[in-house]
């Protein structure tokens, strides 16, 4: 059995995949794990890099 991985196609699937949250048709709570304001987008990206959270959901 092999695992192989690679670059995730982003920008494939993030247009569908906001739409889909904003209309509440799926839960971005079951992917991300820390909502922060816009303005604080660089203490998210801190937040990951320490490891305090995985992704980060950024709010208006």
């Amino acid at each position: 059995m092999h695992l192989h991985g690679g670059p995730a196609p982003v920008r494939r699937f993030l247009s569908d995949l906001v739409r889909r949250i904003w209309d509440r048709e799926i839960d971005p709570g079951r992917v991300f794990d820390l909502s922060l304001l816009l303005e604080e987008a660089a203490e998210g990206y801190a937040a990951m890099g320490e490891r305090r959270s995985i992704k980060v959901f950024l709010t208006l």
